[in-house]
């Protein structure tokens, strides 16, 4: 999802990606500007950025994902519509392989329970416009969309994005999924608006964490709404990065919990959301409620695919991007969209 980060040169990419080889693993960076959708005119999702990497394609296109029931222990339970991305796509270009027979569209997934939706969930670079979502809603298997309300690496316009159109789209029966992208990694390859120092990792986070909850109340998003940190890809090898990011995110945590919003965290498996699954496993304070981990296997699942200890984030506190750059067509309109299996906190509305 993090396709909105300022794009970086293929130079980088190439280090990066030969990096995340090496290190077994960082899921997918997506770059911009992601293509835009021709149908119909207007409804496209616009361009996108995230960290170093190549530019994905997403002129290709594929069908839905399959629609499936939550299961009891609330993982869905829907199949991926297509193959698990190539190796090209965990750094390089390259959208999923489109499936060889279509995948018949249904009735949003999912249940909400108070603030936690569980179901599949979508995410793309722009906020759509109502006359798209309602025009989805019923007719594609998603029940949740994720969006960015903000932080200086957010590098898609948010036209859309209002307290009118979050109340509107509340009210058709969409759950919302606020994600702000603040500072990254100061091992990153590249360059961002906003990086991480070892001396300005706390006031950042701290700054940010406020910011974010700024943003997202101004667009109707209450207090109890989980906020989502967007961290990109870094080498975890790095100790005194990774120190710099864990000190940043906790500063963020601390900052949300004052206001009585919750914080939650989205990364890449191999690197990112990694960095938390180890604090998390040592015990470290003013870690995040819910992992967003992407990890890009095709599966729609928040348990087998999870990458670290069982015993983590568990409760209705997972999420899986498992798919990224699948163009879809629902209602006669057309996104490109990444794909999430959900099973955690969402926004409080209404």
């Amino acid at each position: 999802m993090p396709q909105n980060l300022i794009a970086r040169t293929s130079s980088a990419a190439v280090l990066l990606t030969v990096g995340c080889l090496l290190l077994n693993g960082c899921a997918g960076h997506r770059t911009a500007p992601r293509a835009a959708s021709a149908t119909p005119p207007g409804q496209g999702t616009g361009g996108s950025a995230a960290a170093a990497g190549g530019a994905p394609s997403a002129a290709q296109s594929t069908t839905a994902p399959a629609s499936g029931s939550a299961s009891a222990s609330g993982t869905p339970s829907a199949p991926p519509a297509s193959a698990p991305p190539s190796a090209t796509e965990t750094g390089a270009a390259g959208a999923s392989p489109a499936p060889t027979a279509p995948a018949a569209a249904a009735a949003p997934v999912g249940a909400t329970s108070g603030s936690t939706f569980t179901g599949l969930a979508f995410d793309t670079c722009t906020a759509p416009p109502l006359a798209t979502m309602k025009a989805w809603r019923g007719t594609s298997p998603y029940g949740a969309i994720a969006v960015y309300v903000g932080g200086r690496n957010r590098g898609c316009a948010q036209p859309q994005l209002t307290a009118a159109w979050v109340s509107a789209v509340s009210a058709a029966g969409w759950q919302l999924i606020p994600l702000y992208v603040g500072a990254q990694p100061p091992c990153q390859t590249g360059s961002s608006p906003e990086k991480i120092t070892a001396a300005t990792a706390v006031s950042l986070g701290a700054a940010d964490g406020a910011d974010a909850v700024t943003k997202a109340s101004a667009l109707g998003m209450k207090p109890g709404s989980t906020l989502y940190l967007d961290v990109e890809a870094y080498n975890t090898a790095d100790t005194a990065c990774a120190d710099a990011v864990l000190a940043y995110t906790q500063s963020f945590d601390r900052a949300v919990r004052a206001r009585s919003y919750r914080p939650g965290f989205y990364g890449f498996a191999g690197s990112s959301a990694a960095g938390i699954a180890k604090a998390a496993g040592q015990g470290a304070p003013d870690l995040p409620d819910a992992l967003w981990y992407a990890k890009y296997d095709g599966a729609a699942d928040t348990g087998g695919s999870f990458p670290y200890p069982a015993d983590l984030f568990a409760g209705h506190r997972r999420a899986h991007q498992y798919q990224v750059n699948q163009q879809e067509t629902f209602g006669g309109t057309t996104l490109t969209v990444d794909r999430n299996a959900w099973d955690a906190p969402v926004a409080v509305t209404g």
